[in-house]
């Protein structure tokens, strides 16, 4: 069990994560990370510890951005080194970074699948490493440019079709907005925020409505099985 936050609002979320991460706290106390842009650039800080202790003063400050995921870990595949917290990166296409919360119960399979035919390097043994590269792979095969959200949910479809198991994931494409969906059978939970500001709407996506309370957001629903949504900028 982890937990997840992924906010596009109107004002930097670096704070607001990290108050989220607090409340899903109880979801994973092994390692917690934020990762945050601003336009096109990506700021990332993540380690072993709990969210009080990973994130100093001089962390916060260099997470700039009007967007961002967050994820604290309990880990359940692979191993508990820092190497191995999350969000996970990788810089094809577009820039992509995730936070998952499950276990895909192919991903030895997905990971030799992803060194032999898709050519991309896996650094750790997570399922979450496996997950991303296999979205960001799809996602390469959709577009030759700027995705769409119509690529986004082409390039899930087939997500949904490889990766067997249970997961809720918020991802962060760099230059375009923040990606949540869920396994087609909804075995781990994703829910949809949303809160109005004087400069316009601002979403959020995480693992238990407390988060969305923790920030003033109004629970919309939850994200249904199988369910992908985007959130551009």
């Amino acid at each position: 069990m982890c937990g997840i936050v992924g906010i596009v609002g109107t004002a930097p979320v670096n704070q607001r994560i990290y108050d989220a991460l607090t409340v899903l706290q109880h979801r994973g106390q092994d390692a917690a990370g934020i990762m945050t842009m601003d336009d096109r650039a990506l700021f990332v800080h993540k380690d072993n510890g709990l969210v009080r202790d990973v994130f100093r003063e001089r962390d916060m400050r260099q997470l700039t951005g009007n967007a961002g995921i967050g994820h604290v870990r309990y880990p359940t595949a692979g191993s508990d080194g820092a190497d191995e917290a999350q969000p996970f990166y990788v810089n094809a296409p577009f820039g992509i970074g995730l936070g998952h919360n499950g276990n895909l119960i192919n991903a030895g399979e997905l990971s030799q699948m992803m060194i032999a035919e898709d050519r991309r390097h896996l650094n750790t043994r997570s399922d979450s490493e496996v997950l991303l590269n296999v979205f960001a792979s799809e996602l390469q095969r959709s577009t030759a440019s700027r995705p769409t959200a119509s690529d986004v949910f082409r390039a899930l479809e087939t997500v949904f079709h490889r990766c067997r198991g249970g997961y809720a994931v918020v991802a962060l494409v760099v230059g375009n907005g923040v990606v949540g969906f869920r396994d087609p059978h909804g075995i781990r939970p994703l829910v949809l925020g949303r809160r109005e500001t004087p400069r316009g709407p601002e979403w959020m996506l995480a693992s238990e409505s407390v988060a969305l309370d923790m920030l003033d957001f109004e629970l919309v629903r939850d994200v249904g099985p199988g369910e992908a949504i985007f959130i551009d900028m």
